[in-house]
């Protein structure tokens, strides 16, 4: 079960996650982490929506306005954040090809620079491709924002205690499998 632990993620991509537009993280690791490399520190987790870094020219034409839509709920001098959803993460697939990246462009918001870059930073780390079932919380957690969230790094603890936060999956079953299977034959796994 979900504890305490929320994994950074744009805005944009929390809310196409959300809208089941996309069923797929790309993670790398962010500058602040101590090992510099992205490491899955639970496969049950909230999605902790990150507005600052957000750019539009990285998102597919069609997305973009995910972006305006996000920043129009939040201002810089917010003291609180809204976490709507948490993700389970089904598949963790390690990437090192450029070909691997360029046939999962079908499957999600961002554009083939911005996968590209996620998987030539850092060289000699693998892309973790993080195949996710998320699911849309009954009652959002809203969290006084703590100097503790900031930063480049995926992974923050909650300092409030979100128990009992029960959540209905975006996607039915068979949906969801359906894209599972989809990213599979992409791959050829």
């Amino acid at each position: 079960m979900t504890e305490r632990i929320a994994l950074k993620e744009w805005a944009s991509t929390v809310a196409a996650l959300r809208e089941g537009k996309q069923i797929v993280l790309l993670r790398k690791g962010g500058i602040a982490e101590e090992t510099r490399d992205f490491r899955l520190r639970s496969h049950s987790f909230y999605l902790f929506p990150a507005y600052e870094h957000q750019k539009k020219e990285l998102l597919k034409e069609e997305y973009r306005p995910l972006v305006d839509e996000t920043l129009a709920v939040w201002s810089p001098e917010d003291e609180t954040v809204t976490i709507d959803c948490r993700a389970e993460v089904a598949e963790d697939i390690e990437l090192t090809e450029l070909s691997d990246v360029e046939k999962l462009l079908p499957y999600h918001i961002w554009t083939e620079r911005f996968a590209e870059e996620r998987l030539h930073w850092k060289r000699l780390k693998p892309l973790h491709l993080l195949i996710v079932r998320v699911y849309k919380l009954d009652t959002p957690l809203e969290l006084r924002l703590d100097p503790g969230y900031f930063g480049c790094k995926s992974w923050v603890e909650l300092l409030e205690e979100p128990a009992g936060r029960s959540g209905t999956a975006v996607l039915p079953d068979s949906e969801f499998q359906s894209k599972v299977d989809d990213i599979h034959r992409a791959l050829r796994r």
